[in-house]
């Protein structure tokens, strides 16, 4: 005679292994969605506005934008020549290599026309009109026509260089976070609305590191108060935050010449190494004049809660 007891355990076990086996299909038919989402995400069109900017090869051209391609975070994603470069490969599967953007037969940009570059640079969006993934392009929705034509004229003119092509390779689980909004790409953060910035005096002002600090928005969020940066691998540290007050990175920096210094070598004043998360192989290319106004900007700012994007 089988017990009654050994009858409800059996009844609830098997109650127990239908619930997850429910549980395994609702979790495999979210992640199978979440991939079908992201892709056709992927692969979504957008429609933006795109004027172009002067067409120039002059040297006084060619070198400002050869000074903005080197402090302005291009090296760190698309190497110093511009060939490409793989900057995030993580054990979760996370894998995102820079494009080849030198002139090369076959390169990401080879048969790029004018508003093609702004298009992709200021706005995010491929020629085609797909998001271009990865690309900060918040960083340079902010760039002035001048600065934006001379930092095309300055890669119009790399040498032609091969390169293997760009690769955004994501884990199930940040292509579901992906897919339903909770990590944007750079055409989602931006207003395609505004008019590009209007040229201010390059001096150690206010004024003009506001605009420098542009090139921050990205990983430290539109109002500087840093936290996770959207998409990041777990192991990434939070952004800091830049505004003032309590928890305020710059806390650590009296002077302009401590900012500047840690721009150069990647330590806090104390010694202590940053995250090489930082972009500091464009960060220490920065000039004084810019680098004393960011820190001027970033003093004057209004304190923010840390991570309040």
């Amino acid at each position: 005679m089988v017990n009654a007891g050994t009858t409800g355990r059996a009844r609830w076990l098997k109650r127990i292994l239908w619930a997850l086996v429910g549980l395994a299909l609702v979790i495999v038919g979210t992640l199978g969605t979440g991939h079908m989402l992201a892709e056709r995400k992927r692969q979504r069109h957008i429609d933006v506005a795109v004027s172009d900017v002067p067409a120039r090869s002059d040297a006084a051209s060619v070198a400002r934008g050869a000074y903005l391609y080197a402090s302005r975070g291009c090296t760190d994603c698309h190497g110093a020549d511009g060939a490409g470069k793989l900057f995030i490969d993580e054990p979760n599967g996370l894998r995102v290599r820079g494009a080849n953007i030198t002139p090369a037969a076959g390169s990401a940009v080879a048969t790029y026309q004018g508003v093609d570059w702004v298009r992709t640079i200021r706005h995010g969006v491929k020629p085609d009109g797909r998001p271009a993934l990865v690309m900060p392009s918040e960083d340079y929705n902010r760039f002035t026509d001048d600065d934006l034509a001379a930092l095309v004229a300055y890669l119009r003119q790399l040498p032609a260089r091969a390169g293997p092509a760009a690769e955004v390779r994501m884990p199930l689980i940040v292509e579901l976070l992906y897919a339903f909004g909770m990590v944007p790409d750079a055409a989602e953060r931006i207003d395609h609305t505004l008019p590009p910035s209007q040229p201010v005096a390059e001096a150690v002002t206010p004024e003009h590191g506001a605009y420098v600090a542009t090139m921050c928005i990205g990983c430290h969020g539109p109002q500087f108060s840093g936290g996770r940066i959207p998409g990041s691998p777990p192991d990434w540290p939070a952004a800091a935050n830049l505004t003032p007050g309590e928890g305020s990175a710059m806390l650590r920096y009296a002077t302009a010449e401590q900012f500047r210094a840690m721009l150069a070598s990647g330590q806090r004043p104390d010694g202590a190494a940053i995250s090489g998360v930082m972009p500091f192989t464009s960060l220490r290319a920065m000039n004084q004049i810019d680098a004393d106004a960011l820190y001027l900007y970033l003093r004057q700012l209004p304190p923010v809660a840390s991570g309040s994007r």
